[in-house]
């Protein structure tokens, strides 16, 4: 009788799994083909194959939703950074970490452009916390690349250190998401390529080594 249960928590367990995965993925297509104020809840529970009302069991709104998918990145990318080459300088491992670890999103990194819009991150108690998630994400990632580095330098110097490396990171981050979300589209065509967001990323970390770290 245990096992049969434990088999059957197994079930629900990866059958709320796709459903989550689900409505992630079909919020991401949307967000891209419709933008994200013209996305309804609606609108991503059909598309995933499920109710508004299963959809709430999973995400108190739209917004928790971009959120979630963003809280679910940093294990990622802490893991990633934390695994770079340590000839790595610190934005370089924080850029390729990134990268990589968007690989394992359930819409790539698609939710991060076409999700809510990055200067509202910066406002309200929930948006400001997922930020702070963020980066104490990679301030951790980066100390322990540094304690392995510079096992000599003291603790209280290394985590500032590591700190603001971190929040410099994440506001280059944030420096590419507004760049591309208030770029000139095209009157026709298709729209801007994913791979351009690739490029802004690039091209803000290149501002941040510039500036000697």
């Amino acid at each position: 009788m245990e096992e049969r249960n434990v088999q059957e928590m197994g079930r629900r367990d990866r059958k709320k799994a796709a459903t989550r995965g689900s409505l992630l993925r079909a919020a991401t297509r949307m967000f891209a083909e419709r933008g994200y104020q013209e996305t309804t809840v609606k609108d991503i529970a059909a598309a995933a194959g499920v109710t508004e009302r299963t959809f709430f069991r999973y995400f108190p709104s739209k917004e928790d939703l971009v959120f979630a998918e963003i809280l679910d990145f940093v294990p990622l990318l802490v893991k990633e950074i934390a695994g770079r080459p340590a000839s790595e300088p610190p934005y370089t491992a924080v850029l390729n970490g990134l990268l990589t670890a968007a690989q394992g999103l359930n819409g790539g990194l698609g939710i991060l452009f076409v999700g809510v819009p990055p200067r509202a991150l910066s406002t309200g108690t929930r948006r400001s916390g997922v930020l702070t998630d963020l980066e104490d994400g990679i301030t951790e990632a980066l100390a322990d690349r540094l304690a392995r580095r510079s096992p000599d330098e003291p603790a209280p110097t290394r985590s500032l250190h590591a700190s603001v490396l971190a929040r410099a990171s994440v506001a280059a981050v944030r420096s590419a998401l507004i760049a591309f979300t208030t770029r000139d589209e095209p009157v026709a065509g298709p729209p801007t390529p994913v791979e351009d967001f690739t490029q802004l990323l690039h091209q803000a970390f290149a501002v941040l080594r510039g500036n000697g770290a």
